[in-house]
């Protein structure tokens, strides 16, 4: 299956960006803060949702999405976003991939161009009291975070934070070869696979596989994926929701 991990060069065209569903004039209005906890895991660009009911995006102990799992995977946003704007049961309020760029570690090469954390306004109308979001682990064969229904604060000035664990979709194995991991990964950290182990973009179809989301085991050290430096331990992300009105 081809990787299309289009994180800094085509991850954000205009038109991905404008998926973003138009919401009425007058709903209620959300900033939310997502920043990036760990020392050693890019996050690519949050889609984030306001939505009601439970679990329109994921849920641990059952299988990703096609949306979900090509962000696991390949850092592709654009299936998710399409996946919620044909949402045919009319749960989701507002959706929106939330800014430009990956959120990358302080200190790491790649924090001279991209910050840890992005801060955005989201709106939720209707009957819509719940906000999920998905991000990738940029240096894992399809690991991702997440959030999944939790409840926004229903008074203006009202606050919501939590933190997130880090996910295996398990649709692909957990080789923690640099080939098999998408390019960003290395110059965002600042790891120099070689030009033999880069990471060509193209997924081996062999290291597919059917499970369902569960808590993700972290960094073994396997190949060239290093504990030391691509590690983390939970929670590696943490969001802060305000409701403004």
């Amino acid at each position: 299956m081809p990787k299309r991990f289009l994180l800094i060069s085509t991850l954000l065209p205009a038109t991905a960006v404008a998926l973003a569903f138009a919401a009425p004039a007058f709903g209620r209005s959300y900033d939310v803060t997502i920043k990036d906890l760990t020392d050693g895991q890019p996050l690519t660009p949050p889609v984030v949702a306001t939505h009601t009911g439970k679990h329109p995006i994921f849920e641990v102990g059952q299988p990703a999405s096609v949306g979900v799992r090509e962000i696991a995977e390949n850092g592709n946003n654009a299936p998710l976003l399409a996946q919620l704007d044909a949402n045919p049961f009319d749960q989701i309020s507002h959706f929106k991939q939330a800014g430009d760029g990956p959120l990358v570690p302080a200190g790491k090469p790649g924090s001279a161009m991209f910050a840890d954390k992005v801060s955005f306004t989201i709106r939720a109308n209707g009957r819509a009291n719940r906000l999920s979001f998905v991000s990738m682990l940029v240096c894992t064969n399809d690991g991702f975070t997440g959030i999944d229904s939790v409840k926004l604060p229903s008074a203006r000035g009202d606050k919501v934070r939590r933190t997130t664990d880090g996910y295996d979709a398990h649709t692909e194995i957990n080789t923690e070869d640099y080939a098999d991991i998408v390019p960003p990964c290395q110059s965002l950290i600042g790891e120099d696979a070689g030009e033999n182990d880069a990471g060509t973009g193209v997924s081996n179809p062999a290291l597919a596989e059917g499970g369902v989301i569960r808590h993700h085991r972290g960094i073994q050290g396997t190949d060239d994926l290093d504990p030391e430096i691509h590690g983390w331990t939970d929670p590696v992300a943490r969001i802060k929701i305000e409701r403004m009105r």
